[in-house]
């Protein structure tokens, strides 16, 4: 067997780190399935119900975060982005009473706004990149900085960190993409339950309503 090493080394080490890429990954299999640790999939429905802003007004630093925090038993109407909306879907996914917002976290707005860079103002200090929660301006230290709009939550976070105050705030006209359609009303108000005595009144009206008919042709004629 030395032999055969000592003849073809290069196929020897290939076979010896194939084998033992093989071990490494069935223990790393093995071990990610022995600890594997289960989220709360109450927390995960929670935060899909959030806004995803990340904007912090909440409290917490994130929608996840407060998603926790919501399921741990903290008030839900902490979120001005999300607003009576998310409230009532929060409210409703845990069965509990819908409060109102909670006035010292904020205001709720009917206008989605995003960011928008004075770009010829911009000095790429990058302090507005560093502050952004969800990577949504592009930029480089003494370049010229941009936002992303499809990605940018409209959070502001990073208004307040420019040194030159050359960061907007501007509404964004709804289209196809972002218009929140009315849901229709539920299959209960939809509905019309009808009772099997109803059907009988009806069947024994008509059959006087033709009657009626006949009788008044017949003295007709």
């Amino acid at each position: 067997m030395y032999d055969i090493i000592a003849q073809h080394p290069l196929s020897a080490a290939l076979v010896t780190l194939v084998g033992l890429s093989i071990i490494f990954g069935a223990i790393l299999g093995f071990a990610a399935i022995k600890f594997k640790v289960e989220g709360d999939p109450i927390v995960e429905q929670i935060d899909r119900l959030l806004p995803q802003t990340q904007c912090g007004q909440c409290g917490y630093p994130g929608c996840k975060p407060y998603a926790q925090a919501i399921a741990d038993g903290d008030p839900i109407n902490k979120c001005p982005p999300g607003g009576q909306t998310t409230i009532n879907a929060i409210a409703d996914l845990l069965d509990v009473e819908a409060p109102t917002l909670d006035a010292e976290h904020g205001e709720e707005s009917d206008t989605k706004t995003i960011a928008y860079i004075r770009e010829d103002e911009c000095i790429g200090c990058t302090k507005c990149i560093q502050a952004c929660p969800v990577d949504a301006i592009l930029g480089a230290a003494k370049l010229m900085h941009t936002v992303i709009v499809s990605e940018c939550t409209g959070c502001d976070l990073c208004v307040e960190p420019c040194p030159v105050d050359c960061i907007d705030m501007l509404p964004v006209d709804k289209g196809l993409a972002d218009w929140k359609w009315e849901l229709p009303p539920t299959a209960e108000q939809q509905i019309q339950v009808i009772q099997p005595s109803d059907i009988i009144a009806s069947d024994h009206a008509n059959q006087q309503d033709n009657n009626d008919a006949d009788n008044s042709g017949e003295k007709a004629a």
